[in-house]
């Protein structure tokens, strides 16, 4: 991954790093799907789908977690909470949008963005 990708992703990790969230996997691949970052706050495991973006003229990139993806992420999910460190945690999935402007990137975290079903 490189250009507006990786930076977004860069920038979404320091994000949630800086408020206190603690990475666990970057790209991490399972089940035929890779989540951009996992993390844990407190006793919450957070799949996090970042989504970039260079200018807001083609939608907010929230729009871009259709359902079809977010299915995907909780099948991923439910593999990585098999495993018995992880087993009987709280889960969240939350979406980072990072918008590149002239400006720089602006960082927007929807937490608990959809429910597992």
């Amino acid at each position: 991954m490189e250009g507006l990708g990786r930076r977004g992703e860069d920038a979404a990790a320091q994000y949630l790093t800086n408020r206190g969230y603690r990475l666990l996997k970057r790209n991490l691949r399972l089940a035929g799907v890779e989540v951009d970052l996992v993390a844990e706050k407190g006793d919450w495991i957070v799949f996090v789908e970042v989504k970039s973006r260079r200018r807001d003229d083609r939608g907010d990139p929230l729009e871009f977690v259709d359902r079809r993806k977010q299915k995907r992420l909780i099948r991923a999910a439910r593999v990585f909470c098999a495993r018995p460190r992880w087993r009987d945690r709280p889960v969240s999935f939350d979406v980072v949008a990072v918008l590149e402007t002239d400006s720089g990137l602006v960082v927007n975290h929807v937490e608990n963005a959809f429910q597992e079903e």
